[in-house]
Parts: structure tokens; sequence; C-alpha cells
């Protein structure tokens, strides 16, 4: 009953005016991030719209795994060729700690694939490629040419475009 004074007794004057607009835009506040919340938990279910065509945060997704599986395989051409290297070969050459941060960065794939419901047969595959990638790369002088060929990277985002435009 309290509150029901105070704000009958806020309506009639000026200066609560604004305090009670302040609460309603105080309330209008928690609405929004409601709504945000309701979106967040629609993103959650992944589905495509029938036809294979990937939803809004699907390509999103994809677009950020390309971008770093392009970064780490295929961002620098070698010149007079059309052979691509990226930084995991060039990170090789720093012995353990160099294979670890590219390592790191190359679970970056697995991440999204489990957010966009990735089936676990197909997460396998993929942590394998990368474990394979930074077992490979490891090897001393032979595992930056090793990290030169092996893409890694590039198999994992095609693994996850045929996982989403498939379904």
């Amino acid at each position: 009953m309290e509150n029901e004074s105070k704000v009958s007794g806020a309506s009639s004057d000026d200066s609560t005016d604004e305090t009670n607009s302040e609460e309603t835009a105080g309330q209008e506040i928690p609405v929004e991030t409601e709504t945000d919340g309701e979106d967040t938990s629609g993103d959650v279910t992944v589905e495509t719209d029938g036809d294979g065509q990937a939803t809004a945060r699907e390509e999103a997704a994809l677009q950020r795994v390309e971008t770093v599986s392009n970064l780490l395989d295929d961002a620098i051409p070698v010149p007079g060729t059309d052979f691509r290297i990226g930084l995991d070969p060039i990170l090789s050459v720093l012995p353990v700690a160099g294979d670890i941060i590219a390592g790191a960065f190359s679970l970056y794939p697995l991440v999204e694939a489990v957010r966009l419901d990735v089936p676990r047969s197909t997460l396998a595959k993929m942590l394998l490629l990368v474990a394979v990638d930074i077992a490979g790369g490891s090897v001393p002088v032979l595992g930056t040419v090793f990290d030169a060929f092996w893409k890694a990277n590039v198999w994992n985002q095609e693994m996850l475009e045929d996982h989403i435009y498939q379904n």
C-alpha cells in the first residue's frame, strides 16, 4: 500500500512527473532486455528454411569461421604460384609455442560447430583434423612444411558448410 500512495502522490507534482517518465523508461529497458533474451533463446535452435538456405545466425558463424580458416591456412599467396599459406606454418617456426597458439586458434571452428549443434561424428572428425595439424606441425623443420600443406581449418570450414547447407 505504501507503493500505491507514492505513485498517486507522485502524479500530482510536476517534478515527479519526470520521475514517472523515468520510471516508465526504466521499465521499458527490462522489456527490451527480455526481447533480446527471447531472440537469443530462439537462436539456440539451428534450422535452415527448408531449401538449403542458412539462417542469418548460421551465415554469421560461417563468415567468422571462414575468416579464421583463411587467416590460418590461405592468407598469403606464394609468389609465382597458385599456392597459398597462412599463419599456421609461419607460427610453427616458433618451437612448441607456435604450434600451441596455432592449435588454439584452430579450435575456433569447433566452437562454432558446437554452437550450431553439429553432430558429434562431425565434431570428432573436425577435432581429429586439428589434432593431426598440431601433432604434424610440432615436428621440427618438417612440421612447417606439413603445416603449409595440411589445411585442417579449411577442411573444417567445408565440413561446417556441408552440415549447414544439407539441413
